[in-house]
Parts: C-alpha cells; structure tokens; sequence
C-alpha cells in the first residue's frame, strides 16, 4: 500500500477553464483556413498538444505548413488567455488546502510554456508549485509518457506514490502510461474507464484525505466515469 508522494495537475481544463478558449482559437484559424470546426473535430483539439490540433488543420484543408499553423494557434490562444481564463470550481481550495498540509504538487501541461508561463504569471500566479512542465521541457508530450515520468523524477518520488489529475483522453492516457493514479475530471470529452482511473464530477469533490484515499487503493479495478455536460 503506498502513501501520496505528490499530487500532479495538469492545466487547460482542469485547473483552468481554457479549453473553451483553446476551442475558440482553433475555431479563428480553421474559419482562416476555410475549414468550419466541428464535433467531429474535437479529438484531434481537446486536450492536444500545439502541433497535434495543427497537423489536423493542415490534414481537413489541405494546405502545407503545419509550423505556421502551430504558431497562429498558439498567438490566438494566448491573446485569449492574456483577456483571462478562470479557475475550474474548487481548484483554488485544493491547491491551497496542499500547500497548507506541505503536499508536493507540480503542474504538467501539454501548453507550450509561452501559454503555461501566462496563465502561471496570471490565474494561477499565487500558486506555488515545485516547478511547471510545459509541451517544450519533454521529448514527447501527452498522450506520451514522458511528461508525467519526468515530473515524478523531479520530485524524487515513485509515480505511482503520485495522482495525476486530469480532465482529457489525451492526458489521462499520458499519467496512465506513466504509472500514476489517475484522478479524472472530464470536461469538454468523455473519458473511458480503466484500472488506476478514478472519476470526479468537479474538484468541489476533491480533497486531500480523498487524494490519500486513491493512492492507497492504488490500480484498482475500472469505475465508470461521470456523463460530461453536452
């Protein structure tokens, strides 16, 4: 049975409310390239990396130069981002209720760092984490491994002692991967079942006993996740 090490969070949409915003620039640099966003496209936007949501554009219209859309993405994005993006409900009383009880926690993002380091200087600049991960500090970012693994050896401890706090497909697979307990907080796309996943409908529910709780029980057996709002 192992004790919480750390607790490591990922940022758009679980500890922010960017995913709409990261919608919304998508939705402005596909209208530019003549492609109308859809539900259709929400698996290669929502909780992807930069590069990823860029090479689908590029694919849908047909047009060359995937760096380029990269870079219209992440400056529509950050001019968003910039205007404000809102903490998720209960996340402000989470983070601070770790830091008042000396709980290592550490923020992993698929974001490239010009958008982590503007939403850690702006909604998130009094929160004091260990460090930030960004999309360009791994080799490979979510759905990969790689980010979660380097943040548990940053920390110095064994990722599975961590839960990986997580509201997309993308990155839960990524923590999942890694070896983490995965606490899921769907929002913008469902997420599926599986063992280490455990499911909350908000961070409301969320506390540090029930953080405990989940590395104690460790991969335990699939539950079946929340309904996400349509």
């Amino acid at each position: 049975m192992s004790e919480l090490a750390a607790v490591l969070f990922d940022m758009d949409g679980t500890l922010v409310d960017t995913e709409t915003l990261w919608w919304d620039a998508t939705e402005e640099v596909a209208a530019r390239l003549g492609h109308r966003l859809t539900a259709a496209d929400a698996p290669e936007v929502v909780g992807r990396a930069v590069e990823d949501t860029a090479a689908h554009l590029v694919r849908a219209t047909g047009m060359s130069g995937t760096a380029g859309v990269a870079s219209a993405l992440t400056t529509a994005f950050r001019r968003r981002v910039d205007e404000g993006a809102p903490l998720r409900p209960g996340a402000g009383r989470l983070l601070a209720e770790l830091d008042r009880e000396d709980v290592p926690f550490a923020l992993v993002s698929a974001s490239p760092r010009s958008v982590v380091d503007a939403v850690t200087g702006g909604a998130l600049a009094p929160v004091p984490f260990a460090f930030t991960l960004s999309a360009d500090d791994t080799a490979r970012t979510k759905p990969h491994p790689d980010p979660y693994r380097t943040a548990a050896e940053r920390l110095g401890v064994p990722v599975a002692s961590c839960v990986a706090v997580e509201d997309s497909p993308d990155g839960t697979a990524s923590a999942d991967a890694a070896g983490c307990v995965v606490l899921v907080v769907p929002s913008l796309l469902p997420v599926d079942p599986g063992p280490g996943r455990v499911f909350a409908e908000s961070l409301e529910e969320v506390s540090l006993a029930t953080l405990r709780g989940h590395v104690r029980h460790g991969r335990s057996p699939a539950v079946s996740p929340p309904s996400v709002p349509t």
